[in-house]
């Protein structure tokens, strides 16, 4: 059945596209493309196309992009459940492949839920640098760590804030920021026709207010030189080219990096502007240099990308100084971990004290992480009166061949790594603080789902890896108890086959079991297991 759009909505279009509107109108008689995006954290893009059970054409705009066959459930794969891609629209792959993100970049993806361009950021940072992850609305926070954890991302926190109240705690600090705004979504008409409910006339400019508010907190914590990335999936000049056009006359320091157009990226929508009247000159000038993927010229949904850039030098000694030190254990006495090179004296000075309860925000449950009844209020929480041991986790990570790089943090009872020293996340509500490594429990450690998630096979102590072709991985993913042989068991030189085992799937992690006498005990979380018939 057709969409049945809004009549407002369309006769803005024919005033907007002129003589293409014929054109744009027959896209909607088309089905909307859907794409995968490998997850080279977890495998390069050469060895999933080997083991890919999907026929793949490539996106375009984005190299580990690859539009799948209509009909196609990649969701009902165990290679989805591995994390070795996501499943993304192809046009909202590629305001991250304009954002240019090197290993090492400090990046704040500002409204990141569900997790789609996080996931795609944290792939080109390969585990330098650090990624802040932000959602304002509290449900959604809940899926964007999520899929951070399915995706094996070591260096990320996720928060739920203002963006003002982020811009206060670290005032021109990321060397890349990323804006997927809210927006009146017109360009997702095809793909998800609910959203036509939530449309109205006025949409565009409502959502205008937000993105406003949005654009200033951004531009107070972008560094000197760093790049911002600006992107809506919508159609209305008033949230694309019209706020590019008013953030450019309220902040000089910034300027437009044009994008290369092609058959793929058309210009930004000038002629529209220019009707305004109040628009300066060397302004439109630069609106011409924004991209609009429009779904009568590209096989994917409408959306808009503004590159801005501002001015200034990157201070890259700043960056290595704000890198975040390795992590070593077991160097130090009772309950403690060392941080090397760069020990935070506070720290060292305090001993023990300083890995103390101290709950800087609300932390989230992500998967199996501190609950959030466990939570402290923003004013820094309770602490507790005698510290907490850590070698049971110092034990269980030195079996591992893995570094850790970060700065330790312990909430309760539950163990993290994070990219960032625990007070700078102070008065800020952070749902997943860093990469979750598990809780301490009557003087043990129990690893946590993201630990395993993000490990490669080799890194633990030993490993056994199920098949995706006859059932045993689906069944795992369904919590079921294995039968494995031990010598099923890959073991690392002189540990023994019973214990923890990371579980993979065709070699790829997906979680913990426990074997004992030749069974395996599932350990993978009830609320990630595999639902489908």
């Amino acid at each position: 059945m057709a969409l049945r759009l809004p009549s407002p909505f369309l006769a803005k279009m024919k005033s907007l596209l002129g003589e293409n509107y014929d054109n744009f109108m027959k896209s909607y008689e088309q089905p909307p493309f859907a794409g995968i995006r490998v997850n080279t954290l977890k495998i390069g893009k050469a060895d999933f196309l080997e083991i890919s059970p999907f026929a793949l054409a490539p996106i375009p705009w984005c190299p580990t992009g690859y539009y799948i066959q209509e009909g196609e459930r990649p969701g009902r794969h165990p290679y989805y459940h591995a994390g070795l891609y996501y499943i993304q629209e192809p046009s909202a792959m590629a305001p991250v492949e304009l954002l240019d993100v090197t290993p090492g970049d400090r990046v704040l993806d500002l409204c990141a839920a569900p997790g789609g361009k996080s996931t795609q950021i944290a792939a080109k940072l390969k585990g330098q640098g650090m990624l802040i992850s932000n959602d304002l609305h509290p449900d959604r926070t809940k899926a964007l760590a999520k899929n951070l954890e399915m995706y094996g991302v070591r260096n990320a926190v996720v928060l739920n804030e203002e963006p003002e109240r982020i811009a206060g705690a670290f005032p021109e600090f990321f060397t890349k920021i990323l804006i997927d705004a809210p927006c009146s979504g017109e360009g997702m008409f095809r793909k998800d026709e609910s959203m036509l409910k939530y449309w109205e006339e006025s949409s565009p400019l409502k959502f205008a207010e937000m993105q406003r508010d949005i654009l200033k907190s951004a531009a107070a914590m972008l560094c000197p030189g760093g790049r911002l990335v600006y992107s809506t999936c919508t159609f209305s000049p008033e949230e694309n080219e019209g706020m590019v056009a008013e953030f450019l006359s309220e902040h000089p320091d910034f300027r437009v990096v044009p994008v290369d157009h092609s058959e793929f990226f058309s210009p930004g929508e000038t002629d529209w502007m220019a009707g305004q009247g109040n628009v300066k000159d060397d302004v439109l000038g630069q609106l011409a240099g924004t991209a609009r993927l429009w779904p009568h010229k590209v096989r994917g949904e409408g959306h808009f990308m503004a590159v801005l850039q501002r001015e200034g030098e990157l201070d890259l000694r700043e960056a290595e100084k704000d890198q975040a030190p390795w992590i070593q254990t077991g160097r130090l006495g009772h309950g403690s971990l060392a941080v090397s090179p760069r020990t935070d004296t506070t720290r060292e000075r305090k001993g023990k004290s300083a890995l103390r309860e101290e709950r800087p925000g609300k932390l989230g449950r992500g998967s199996n992480g501190a609950s959030r009844q466990q939570a402290s209020r923003r004013s820094g929480g309770d602490r507790q009166s005698n510290p907490i041991s850590l070698d049971p986790f110092q034990a269980f990570i030195q079996e591992l061949y893995v570094k850790l790089q970060g700065y330790p943090v312990v909430y309760g009872s539950h163990v993290y790594v994070s990219p960032l020293p625990e007070e700078r996340l102070k008065q800020l509500k952070a749902i997943r603080p860093g990469w979750y490594m598990g809780q301490l429990k009557n003087e043990r450690f129990v690893p946590g789902h993201p630990l395993a998630t993000a490990l490669q096979a080799d890194e633990a102590a030993r490993h056994v890896s199920l098949s995706s072709q006859d059932g045993e991985a689906v069944r795992y993913l369904k919590g079921e108890t294995l039968s494995i042989p031990e010598e099923r068991v890959m073991c690392r030189s002189g540990a023994e086959a019973k214990g923890y085992v990371l579980v993979c799937i065709d070699g790829y992690s997906a979680g913990w079991g426990k074997w004992q006498s030749g069974m395996l005990k599932n350990e993978y979380p009830a609320g990630w297991r595999w639902t489908s018939v």
